[in-house]
């Protein structure tokens, strides 16, 4: 091949990588992506160096026992090489580096060999170099570096991207260059999924009058995090979890896993969902139950044909076990423990993308305890002061404005709070779904009798609402919020956030009404026969009514707002009434907190844009990561966290994703309690962009670099 360079962009099996050095001037180097499986076991030889003149192969590139990599000198080039390779290979010089190589994840393997050393990259990094001898002889005529373990080692994996040079030649940038892909789930995404015990996910299926939606979203990133924009289709489909083999269909001939469109079922495998920057969102419902097949667990198993059929471009959920109704009523231990997280408190909530729990993964950002891992992170003042109160006095409209008029019982009943198969609001959380109830205008006596039949909120309601999940505290708030008055909203507001300890969940109580009310108003002038629109002309209604909310005169949302928003509803071409539900729950709470003073300003101000718009934690990581590493530290992203929505503690809140002194990525939710004193009065501080900058560990504005 003469100088010519050796290069695939194909992916590759592992017992099929072979680079071949013919006639070479004792120096070269190559380059690959490597993904080794979870059933290699180690040590394990990646490449052997195997010579013409010799039958007998020896190691070249080895991972030990410590899964640490380790590079051989080559025979006949350096003199430190054995003449035979019978004995151990640890006795022998070699580079070796003290990086734990993981299973299951890209990585970027560089070599340089000169006759005087070797020299070892990882990720683009070197890592390792040692010097050696070189030796007097020349036999060295043609060299073939490959895996020669075959099918029967412990070795298992693929190889991406790979390029080798007759010369030693800089391969410094190389893993730059088209890197591997990888799917995946984002769990932060997952809604209407119980998280059982076992940890295994509990969803409610069967036939079509019990089994109930369930979303997630599904992302294809490169090697570095980064989301992959392609047009690919996803398909999803249910296996059993213990042999991988697909799930038989019902008694009924209805296939195991179907797909909502719209309010229309079709089998999963005939409506397979298209990647948006990256994304594809399902929403999914299951018909077989495990108890008909011998209680076996199962799993959903997404992939995509067109891409290749490669374990690291498939991804499975956690197991699965379809029961036919919600076991609400009797919590699992896990959801227990989710929900007595409610009556603890924490301030700030800090955690990084890197070796931690993400605050999307996060069940509540407020707990009494105060962890030692986690950092309070406020903006100017240590001292707070609770107060929860029904109707605040200000120009604009209050995120806490709560004086809206009791529902007549026929706009309940076509109204919002009841989606179309007659559930709950469809939030974000992991919290176990409720169990099926009639709808809210059933339940509601006649207006006229309404106000001369009130009852003192209980303290039963009380403390059920704390120990709730979001599911089921949506529901207590869609009833509540139809019968009982703004002084009774402001006194449950008021207990729950005092027996709690948070009053971030006094503030969602606070806003029910007006959020009910006005997505009820809005979803009747965009659909009043209650079908679906289309998306184009409802997100002109949507943004007309946000920017009214927040108070926004100027700002209007851009065309990567409106996606997000469509994401989050989880829509296509048309929006239904359970997609505005999703939508308006998470974007209500958002313009009420834009709407205050404090968050106004910068949320209008230009330059610098101090919040470029509605991002997904994604985004803002990949913002701040780049394609050649990390920003300066200190480098931060204001965003709203797209996966809690109304009535989470933290719906509408602010994070900052921000780059630590250690080079890893952390995000901190904003507390703004302190800056409001007893009677819900904005205490004189600075402006927030000044004590955002005043914090040590932040130092300067990110831009939001946007997937196309």
């Amino acid at each position: 091949m003469g100088s010519d360079a050796m290069r695939s962009k194909e992916y590759c099996a592992l017992k099929d990588f072979e680079l071949n050095f013919n006639q070479y001037d004792e120096n070269f180097s190559f380059c690959f992506w490597i993904y080794l499986m979870n059933s290699t076991t180690f040590p394990a030889i990646i490449l052997h160096q195997i010579h013409s003149d010799i039958s007998e192969s020896g190691p070249f590139l080895v991972i030990n026992d410590n899964k640490r990599i380790n590079v051989l000198p080559i025979l006949y080039l350096h003199q430190e090489a054995p003449v035979t390779w019978t004995g151990p290979w640890t006795e022998v010089p070699h580079v070796t580096v003290d990086f734990e190589f993981p299973l299951e994840k890209w990585v970027h393997v560089g070599c340089e060999v000169c006759p005087d050393y070797i020299r070892l990259q990882i990720n683009g990094d070197i890592v390792g170099e040692k010097s050696l001898s070189e030796s007097n002889s020349r036999n060295l005529k043609e060299l073939h570096l490959a895996n020669r373990c075959g099918d029967i080692s412990g070795v298992q994996g693929y190889v991406h991207n790979y390029e080798g040079f007759h010369t030693v030649s800089s391969i410094k940038d190389h893993h730059l260059k088209d890197p591997p892909l990888k799917l995946s789930i984002d769990e932060s995404s997952v809604s209407e999924v119980e998280v059982e015990s076992d940890g295994v996910w509990g969803i409610v299926g069967g036939k079509a009058s019990c089994r109930r939606n369930f979303s997630l979203d599904v992302v294809l990133s490169d090697a570095f995090g980064q989301p992959v924009d392609k047009g690919d289709e996803v398909f999803a489909s249910l296996v059993y979890a213990d042999t991988g083999a697909p799930v038989e269909k019902t008694s009924y001939d209805e296939a195991p896993l179907l797909c909502s469109c719209d309010g229309i079922e079709f089998s999963s495998s005939e409506r397979p969902s298209k990647f948006l920057l990256g994304r594809a969102s399902f929403k999914l419902r299951i018909s077989q139950l495990s108890s008909k097949c011998d209680n076996r667990l199962f799993l959903i198993r997404f992939c995509v044909p067109k891409l290749g059929n490669y374990p690291f471009l498939q991804t499975n959920t956690r197991p699965i076990r379809c029961i036919s109704r919600s076991r609400n009523t009797k919590l699992s231990t896990l959801v227990w423990k989710k929900s007595t997280y409610a009556l603890q408190r924490l301030n700030l909530s800090q955690s990084s993308a890197i070796g931690d729990v993400s605050l999307e993964h996060v069940n509540s950002g407020h707990v009494e305890k105060t962890n030692p891992l986690m950092k309070r992170f406020r903006v100017g003042f240590d001292k707070i002061s609770v107060s929860v109160k029904a109707d605040t006095p200000t120009s604009k409209q209050s995120g806490v404005e709560c004086n809206s008029h009791v529902w007549p019982a026929n706009q309940v009943d076509k109204g919002f709070p009841t989606s179309l198969d007659g559930r709950s609001l469809n939030v974000e959380s992991d919290d176990a779904p409720s169990e099926s109830s009639e709808s809210i205008g059933e339940r509601s006596p006649p207006s006229n009798s309404m106000e001369c039949r009130r009852y003192p909120i209980s303290d039963m309601t009380i403390f059920k609402y704390c120990l709730a999940g979001l599911a089921e505290r949506s529901q207590m708030l869609k009833e509540i919020a139809t019968s009982a008055s703004d002084k009774e909203i402001s006194e449950l507001a008021h207990h729950v956030s005092h027996y709690s300890g948070c009053s971030h969940l006094g503030n969602q109580i606070l806003i029910a009404k007006r959020l009910i009310e006005d997505g009820t108003n809005l979803w009747l002038a965009m659909s009043p026969s209650n079908h679906p629109v289309p998306w184009e002309s409802a997100a002109y209604e949507i943004e007309e009514q946000f920017m009214k909310i927040a108070s926004c005169g100027s700002r209007s949302l851009s065309h990567q707002d409106f996606e997000i928003l469509r994401r989050i509803a989880g829509c296509q071409e048309y929006l239904t009434q359970e997609n505005f539900e999703k939508l308006w729950c998470w974007l209500y709470p958002v313009a009420c907190v834009i709407s205050r003073d404090w968050i106004n300003p910068i949320w209008d101000s230009i330059s610098p844009k101090w919040i470029e718009g509605f991002i997904t934690k994604e985004e803002a990581e990949a913002s701040l990561q780049g394609p050649t590493g990390f920003q300066e530290p200190g480098t931060f992203i204001l965003r709203f966290p797209t996966s809690r929505s109304w009535p989470h503690p933290d719906a509408g809140s602010l994070i900052v994703t921000y780059v630590g002194n250690d080079y890893k990525l952390r995000h901190r939710l904003i507390s703004t309690d302190h800056l409001y004193g007893s009677d819900n009065q904005r205490i004189d501080v600075k402006p927030l962009q000044d004590m955002l900058l005043a914090e040590p560990e932040l130092s300067r504005l990110g831009r939001i670099m946007r997937i196309y």
